[in-house]
């Protein structure tokens, strides 16, 4: 038996749905949010059909739909909801559908329109399942938790990843920091054929300039103080397989130089070496900086971009693809679960709302660091806003200019407004130099020591953005 729920007060309504659908249907009546409720919980429908009024009570967020339905969605992630409303309130129900509903019709219901909006669901789903099916038989087993999406922008970045994956050519992605560029570099990798020999990583801003070049390429024995034996570099281990040089914007013109020699003859030589080697390495390099642009401004070779500039894929940051939150925080939370067994596998719908506001500076990453502090935290089995930084409840959106307040002096509202502005400033430079004091300190035209105490005044947390 399969079942639809029709939550409304009008009995007219229930009736005409009712009479729209035979046996293996089976339709219940709700005329509550109570009703409502109790029904959800007790039975799995495969539709809804919900009035517009009492959606916006089942959210107990007052007298918005898209909360409602996202809280819905958190319990019952499953279900197929038809909005049911007014003539005069339909764009109501279009901002409700924009936010995840199905569809919507209008009263008086008519049952023709109903079971065309039912065929049509069924239409949609079978079409995506052989859309997925096709696309999963592609991706490897251990990838489909990661390729599963409800943003398009994601699903062409994933099927930009799907057409390159098998040839030989250099992808550059691009994207801010802790958008998943090194996990989008190993889902290429994984699904390449080259996949059953390594994968090398390589963070080009962690190492000192000074050795750059000897990571990468080697050195031979006396090639430089401290050089007491021949090292073998990234490129020559990586040789067969993939190496991803993640922050390539970072590396020196002189490795740049070598890199583009790589990348046009496929040898290098050691330094201090003489003898031309060759590699067979596929290169994967990611930035957080537009490279383009500092091309434009002489930080970077022109030509070496174009050679890198093969196949751009550009990464969304997570404010962009919101409709994935939820999706995530629940990988996320199995994993915590997998590796701390702490058994909590819900997240409170307050919560869900707070991570939809929040900006996402530190993207993807921040929101893992998020869920993997409030996992330690929690004492219950259900993620609840007392193990969230309170800052994530504030109901302002922290881009919003502060406000002053009119029982201030002038002193004290130019003193929040300029810690309002210290803070905002904090956590997007931190954003982009990946967590990192120095480089947050060099770009702000600081000292250290005064980034740590900015930082210690309004606790801001550095491992936040890595």
């Amino acid at each position: 038996m399969r079942y639809i729920l029709a939550a409304t007060e009008d009995r007219e309504a229930t009736e005409v749905i009712r009479s729209a659908f035979r046996r293996p249907f089976q339709v219940d009546k709700a005329a509550s949010v109570r009703e409502s409720l109790e029904s959800l919980r007790k039975r799995r429908y495969e539709f809804a059909f919900l009035d517009l009024g009492l959606l916006c009570g089942l959210g107990a967020v007052g007298d918005d739909p898209g909360a409602a339905l996202r809280a819905i969605r958190q319990i019952f992630p499953s279900i197929e909801i038809i909005v049911m409303t007014l003539p005069e309130r339909a764009g109501e129900a279009v901002e409700a559908v924009k936010a995840g509903a199905a569809n919507y019709v209008t009263y008086p219901l008519n049952a023709d329109e109903i079971r065309y909006v039912i065929d049509s669901l069924h239409e949609g789903i079978r079409a995506q399942s052989e859309l997925d099916y096709l696309r999963d038989r592609f991706w490897q087993s251990d990838s489909l938790e990661v390729v599963q999406t409800k943003n398009p922008v994601m699903r062409a970045v994933f099927e930009q990843v799907r057409l390159v994956a098998p040839t030989k050519s250099t992808v550059l992605l691009t994207g801010e920091t802790g958008t998943g560029k090194g996990v989008l570099a190993k889902l290429i990798h994984r699904h390449s054929n080259r996949r059953g020999v390594q994968f090398i990583g390589v963070h080009c801003g962690a190492i000192p300039d000074t050795l750059l070049e000897s990571e990468l390429f080697g050195h031979e024995k006396g090639a430089f103080t401290g050089a007491v034996r021949r090292k073998l570099g990234k490129f020559e281990l990586a040789h067969g397989g993939t190496i991803f040089l993640d922050e390539i914007g970072t590396i020196t013109p002189s490795a740049q130089i070598k890199l583009l020699q790589v990348l046009q003859d496929r040898t290098f030589q050691r330094v201090g070496g003489e003898a031309v080697i060759e590699t067979d390495v596929r290169v994967i390099a990611a930035s957080n900086r537009d490279l383009g642009q500092m091309v434009d401004q002489g930080l970077f070779r022109n030509d070496l971009f174009y050679r890198l500039n093969v196949f751009p894929i550009e990464i969304p940051p997570l404010r962009e693809r919101r409709e994935d939150i939820p999706q995530l925080t629940e990988i996320f939370l199995r994993k915590m679960n997998r590796f701390n067994h702490r058994g909590i596998h819900y997240v409170h719908p307050r919560v869900m709302e707070a991570f939809q506001r929040y900006p996402w500076p530190g993207n993807i990453r921040e929101l893992e660091n998020l869920v993997e502090r409030a996992c330690i935290l929690e004492t219950s089995s259900i993620l609840t806003p007392a193990s969230f930084p309170a800052e994530l409840f504030s109901g302002v959106p922290f881009t919003a200019p502060p406000s002053t307040g009119v029982g201030l002096t002038l002193a004290e509202a130019r003193g929040r407004a300029v810690a309002e502005a210290e803070k905002t400033y904090l956590r997007e430079i931190l954003a982009r130099s990946g967590g990192r004091i120095n480089r947050t300190a060099e770009s702000a035209g600081v000292t250290v020591r005064q980034i740590s105490k900015l930082l210690r005044k309004y606790g801001i947390r550095k491992e936040t953005f890595r």
